[in-house]
């Protein structure tokens, strides 16, 4: 009897770390998973202003290759592919971003048409505009990291939340979205923000987007396969 009790006692240890061991690799999992779901984006205004409901839940999307808040009333989203994305890695970057000090983030990426081709998302140097293009435009800007909140899931770029909403035209109701790089109002030389432009601070949300019977067959489709390439039987 008091062998078992100390063989049980002796046994603690690794039953709890192998414990912890599975805990950590299903939140590694369920982390992996959420990053590589593709989602919508919207934004809302940071701050109160006569402009708030306008703004509220205003679906983000694509045009002329920059990233748009679409507050039309009755029209949202019409006309315009709908930013949808999701978080990549962009390569060669993530050991120099470790060494840069930044602690996580990826590259980023959104569906341009139906086709679902994909595009990278990137901030443009000069400008700070936040643009979509393909890789070799991408490249001479600044392409992340981005990443996430923890709790409510906004979205930061190298580490933070700078989103700005620029009304470039009068009356426009499209609003461009640019972060604020150097955390100076868009004033750096050329930059909009030295133009007298309407600017209002944002918050950019994760939008989930509504599973359909194409995605859910599309998505066992890649299961099955990905089953078979490491040579798993599939009956």
């Amino acid at each position: 009897m008091v062998f078992g009790i100390l063989t049980a006692v002796a046994a603690c240890p690794a039953i709890i770390g192998t414990t912890e061991a599975i805990r950590h690799g299903q939140k590694q999992n369920n982390r992996e998973q959420h990053r590589g779901q593709k989602y919508h984006l919207t934004a809302s205004l940071l701050k109160r202003s006569v402009y708030s409901q306008q703004f509220e839940g205003a679906p983000i999307v694509l045009k002329d290759n920059k990233f748009y808040i679409d507050t039309r009333k009755d029209v949202r989203g019409e006309d315009y592919f709908p930013a949808t994305v999701n978080y990549l890695a962009y390569p060669g970057k993530k050991e120099i971003w470790r060494k840069t000090g930044f602690v996580g983030g990826e590259g980023f990426v959104t569906m341009i048409n139906d086709e679902r081709f994909l595009n990278w998302v990137f901030v443009d140097k000069r400008t700070h505009e936040v643009k979509y293009g393909v890789r070799a435009e991408a490249d001479p800007q600044v392409v992340g990291p981005w990443d996430c909140t923890k709790i409510e899931r906004r979205l930061t770029f190298q580490g933070w939340e700078g989103f700005i909403a620029v009304q470039e035209e009068d009356g426009d109701e499209m609003w461009a979205l640019y972060f604020d790089v150097e955390d100076d109002g868009l004033t750096g030389d050329g930059q909009i923000g030295n133009q007298r432009k309407r600017m209002l601070e944002v918050e950019v949300w994760r939008k989930e987007m509504r599973r359909d019977y194409d995605d859910a067959m599309k998505e066992r489709q890649e299961r099955i396969e990905a089953r078979e390439e490491a040579g798993e039987t599939v009956d």
